[in-house]
């Protein structure tokens, strides 16, 4: 592996990227920084204990395999090389008494980036875009008619920057969200991930996160954006893998795809209040060797609104929050309807 120097870190061109010149892989979104490039190594925190194969190859049961194979599919082991993530998918309305309803797709992508801090730790520098489309159209949205309310609100994408996190050979205790996410001070767990080998050379990963903690949007001073005092939300990430590129050390970064969902409160920028129901993001996801699977409208919309995002963070920054902790920071509270 390649030890990370200020040589190693230099500034991607976005068009040389797009043309194919960044390695294979993905951050992914979602994060519960509303992508997935913010939260997969943070799989498996406070969630039910993995069914774990017992046929598995013993290095599939090792902290240190594991941390370096989740690196290479969130990132990259050629140390300050940025690596693309896509997701793709549709967000539902969940409330009591109606069936599910479709309200917008969305499409993102993300840039990661590894820096090794020398005692068997790295960061992953995150920054990641996720823009809401007309479910007929495909146009992304900059105001939306909520069905709910008959309101026509202004639409937030979501732009993290950044959600940096240590990826470790020890189980995440999960992210803090600048300390409003309280985290165990139990002892440490040997990273293991719930591999499956499903078929001769694919491996499948289920991980999954389940948070609950204070929300950045007290009601007192969001009544028109906040879901309540505390913020429930769960991600679902499923990966697919070739088994022969998991286990082929001389690969620095792993192409995968698979799926990515989220359950989640309303969407502030919806001003649904404390109203019953949530919201449901089902999606996939994936890291492949560029950004072909970004759309036109996508990738333009970025590049005159958002240009940095086609780069990853070069150094750790503090603090990294979700999407709704950033919604706090960047947005002012609605006027309250008379």
């Amino acid at each position: 592996m390649k030890k990370n120097t200020e040589e190693s870190q230099p500034q991607l061109n976005r068009r040389k990227l797009l043309a194919g010149g960044v390695s294979a892989g993905g951050a992914l979104l979602v994060g519960c920084a509303m992508g997935p490039g913010a939260t997969q190594s943070l799989a498996m925190t406070d969630s039910a204990e993995p069914e774990f194969d017992k046929d598995l190859p013993k290095n599939f049961t090792d902290g240190e395999w594991n941390r370096d194979s989740m690196a290479r599919l969130t990132g990259d082991l050629d140390f300050g090389k940025a690596k693309p993530g896509w997701y793709s998918g549709v967000v539902m309305g969940v409330r009591e008494g109606e069936k599910v309803r479709p309200l917008m797709n969305f499409e993102g992508f993300s840039f990661s980036r590894l820096i090794d801090n020398g005692d068997g730790t790295y960061q992953k520098l995150l920054r990641e875009v996720v823009f809401y489309k007309d479910l007929k159209t495909g146009k992304i949205l900059e105001t939306f008619d909520n069905p709910y309310t008959g309101e026509t609100v202004k639409v937030v994408p979501v732009a993290n920057d950044p959600f940096n996190y240590v990826i470790e050979k020890y189980r995440s205790r999960g992210p803090s969200y600048g300390g409003l996410n309280k985290l165990s001070d139990a002892p440490r767990e040997p990273l293991r991930y719930p591999w499956k080998i499903t078929e001769e050379n694919t491996v499948t990963l289920a991980t999954d996160i389940h948070l609950f903690y204070p929300s950045a949007l007290q009601p007192d001073e969001w009544p028109r954006e906040s879901s309540g005092a505390m913020v429930r939300v769960s991600e679902m990430f499923r990966y697919i893998i070739r088994r022969e590129d998991l286990e082929n050390p001389d690969l620095t970064s792993i192409t995968y795809s698979g799926s990515w969902h989220r359950i989640t409160p309303w969407l502030p920028w919806m001003l649904m209040g404390q109203a019953q129901g949530h919201i449901t993001y089902v999606g996939t996801m994936g890291g492949f060797s560029n950004l072909d699977m970004v759309s036109p409208e996508v990738i333009a919309y970025a590049e005159k609104h958002f240009p940095k995002y086609f780069d990853a963070p070069t150094v750790w920054e503090e603090p990294s929050f979700s999407s709704l902790e950033d919604y706090a920071r960047t947005q002012e509270p609605a006027p309250v309807k008379k």
